[in-house]
């Protein structure tokens, strides 16, 4: 009788476990077209409800390596208006999408390899979340207050995590994107074991990062020595410069012809030695950072800057978003009828873009700097990491360096180098508990484009140990 009480107590403890997992069954992806491999992990898409009417796609993959205790990250691109599926399909997701646009192939340097990833479409209207109102006017504190409602949802939806260690991770305008959710997780009700955030290539300040790129476009050699001449002469004075908002007329021309080398020549803007996918007269980039050298686009029109010429002597296109990269496979793969039904999409919706012109088009900026964000958090005990792939213009390292130097921290570790692999992998300086890194030879997107070192970053920033 003891051990058959036993054997039932073991039973009843297991059907418990199961059932707690069972809560969100209705979510759970048991299988992709295109996917030859078996995963060593679990995973779920479905929806989080956010403010009343908006829901939220969402696509959860648990670590491969142990699930209940490993940290739970979120992750979100930018844009404004982008999908954080490009986040998964072509950076740090378990598996990638082959250029056939059918066939997915199993990523070695994935980081749900020691951590718990969550990738959420925000804000409604992007990739396939959705608000029943179809209106995606929207700004940087409807996001932050949609998306922590989100989170809540789905700890609610996934009550096994809620003691995990929590952490937010944004990338290019996620810059504003993590920091301002992180202030409402770090000081609002809900309970959330949240660690820390970390932000790549981000746009932290309108002023600082316009104004770091005219140094960085010609320390890299983009602008002719009599360009630099006239931009020092007309546009600083006894030593200072002003690259960002000057009201000389002669200084706006000379920095929209120099904005305009970096952002409308055909040079690749996040990733300054990668080509340019499809060539110089494939794209041109008003759509894709519209947020960004907005105070000199009207002499780019004025002026007719630059006008790159093509073998048909005709000037570049409008082509995709984000420019010079090429996304076609994960478009074709996440609009199949037999992905959108594995990953309970609802037939109502329109196809997958990894852009959304409505939402990025109707988008208010309400923060030109979250320096006051990161020192509220800071203060709190909250763990920040900015780090920046060292070869990106649209939101370059420089531009983030300053920023961190202003927030007026201690410095308490040195300026010095990192390892990956046994090779420099970049440099980084800490100051207390925000870490100011960069990957060496990366550009906009360092999981894609320096898998291993990022792998790297990731692990540390996790641990808490060094780098």
């Amino acid at each position: 009788m003891t051990s058959m009480y036993f054997v039932s107590l073991v039973v009843y403890f297991l059907a418990v476990s199961c059932l707690t997992w069972a809560d969100y069954a209705p979510d759970e992806v048991t299988e992709l077209p295109g996917m030859s491999f078996k995963p060593n992990y679990r995973q779920w898409s479905g929806y989080l409800k956010a403010s009343p009417g908006k829901f939220l796609h969402y696509w959860f993959v648990t670590s491969q390596r142990d699930p209940l205790k490993d940290p739970v990250v979120l992750w979100l691109n930018g844009g404004p208006g982008c999908s954080s599926l490009d986040g998964f399909l072509s950076e740090n997701g378990p598996f990638h999408v082959k250029d056939d646009g059918a066939t997915l192939y199993e990523n070695k340097f994935s980081w749900n390899r020691i951590a718990n990833v969550l990738y959420l479409e925000s804000p409604a209207g992007v990739g396939y979340s959705y608000s029943d109102d179809q209106k995606y006017k929207t700004d940087d504190d409807e996001v932050a207050d949609d998306n922590y409602l989100a989170l809540q949802s789905f700890f609610a939806k996934f009550p096994n995590f809620t003691q995990n260690e929590f952490f937010i991770i944004g990338e290019s305008y996620g810059g504003i994107y993590a920091p301002t959710l992180s202030q409402r997780v770090a000081t609002g009700a809900a309970k959330i074991n949240f660690k820390g955030f970390a932000v790549g290539n981000g746009l932290s300040s309108y002023a600082l990062n316009d104004q770091s790129l005219i140094y960085f476009g010609y320390y890299h050699g983009l602008f002719g020595e009599q360009l630099w001449t006239d931009l020092n002469t007309n546009c600083c004075d006894k030593g200072t410069c002003n690259f960002f908002n000057n009201s000389k007329e002669a200084c706006k021309t000379l920095l929209s012809q120099a904005f305009s080398i970096v952002y409308d020549s055909g040079l690749n803007e996040y990733a300054l030695y990668m080509d340019c996918e499809g060539g110089v007269r494939a794209r041109a980039y008003k759509r894709s950072m519209s947020q960004l050298f907005r105070n000199y686009r009207k002499h780019w029109a004025t002026f007719q800057l630059l006008k790159v010429p093509s073998v048909t002597g005709q000037t570049p296109s409008v082509g995709e978003v984000p420019p010079c990269i090429n996304s076609t496979a994960q478009m074709n793969w996440l609009n199949r009828g037999d992905v959108r039904k594995a990953l309970h999409i609802p037939d109502t919706l329109p196809p997958w873009d990894i852009c959304s012109d409505v939402v990025g088009g109707q988008y208010t900026n309400i923060y030109p700097t979250v320096k006051d964000v990161y020192l509220k958090l800071l203060s709190l005990g909250v763990r920040a990491l900015v780090y920046n792939g060292d070869t990106d213009m649209a939101c370059n390292f420089l531009g983030d360096k300053w920023f961190v130097e202003q927030l007026n921290q201690k410095t308490t570790t040195k300026y010095q180098s990192w390892i990956s692999d046994d090779q420099i992998a970049g440099f980084y300086e800490q100051y207390g508990n925000i870490t100011l890194l960069t990957v060496k030879g990366a550009g906009h997107m360092v999981p894609q484009w320096a898998p291993g070192p990022a792998l790297d970053m990731f692990q540390s920033f996790l641990s808490n140990k060094p780098y």
